[in-house]
């Protein structure tokens, strides 16, 4: 993996619009905002992905998946998502109790079961499809002790939407239009 550049002091968020979307939470625990994305095929395994007024998103499958390796796999998405989500709840979480963070890196690692191969290959009906365990590997350097960043941490995986989204069972409902 290629070595990036990080400053000395990473760039922080705005601790008053924090404290303010904070106390709307609680203002408003029951609260659900809806979140969409439009998926295209563009053919063979590679798909681009619509979010809101952003660029596309190109998901494709590695050559050892018959894609075309252009971009990252579904699964690496959810991974790199999750990584992305505590990444956001560790610097929210930093900034609300006052520590500056100087460095903030997050590895993940996912074990994955691909032998259903999409429902073509072994579909054995006691199969258990999906990620079955994710490692997160957290490299902060910040103003805190060590154990101030440890209760950071579990603090911001216990609630991170995309942890959970790992953690809890989530309905999925499919149909066509």
């Amino acid at each position: 993996m290629t070595e990036l550049y990080v400053p000395s002091c990473l760039r922080p968020i705005d601790n008053q619009g924090l404290m303010s979307l904070a106390e709307q939470g609680k203002a408003n625990p029951d609260t659900i905002k809806t979140i969409k994305s439009k998926t295209v095929l563009e053919g063979q395994f590679k798909n681009i992905n619509y979010v809101r007024g952003l660029p596309p998103i190109v998901v494709d499958e590695p050559p050892g998946l018959l894609g075309e390796d252009t971009a990252p796999n579904p699964s690496e998405m959810a991974l790199l998502s999750l990584g992305s989500c505590l990444s956001v709840g560790i610097q929210a979480n930093a900034t609300a109790r006052g520590i500056a963070l100087h460095k903030l890196e997050i590895s993940l690692e996912g074990d994955i079961n691909i032998t259903a191969v999409w429902g073509t290959g072994d579909v054995d009906p006691n199969k258990i499809l999906g990620v079955r365990e994710v490692r997160a590997f957290f490299d902060i350097e910040a103003d805190c002790s060590k154990e101030e960043l440890e209760e950071l941490v579990q603090h911001a995986t216990k609630w991170s939407p995309v942890a959970n989204t790992y953690i809890n069972k989530v309905p999925v409902n499919a149909s066509l239009v």
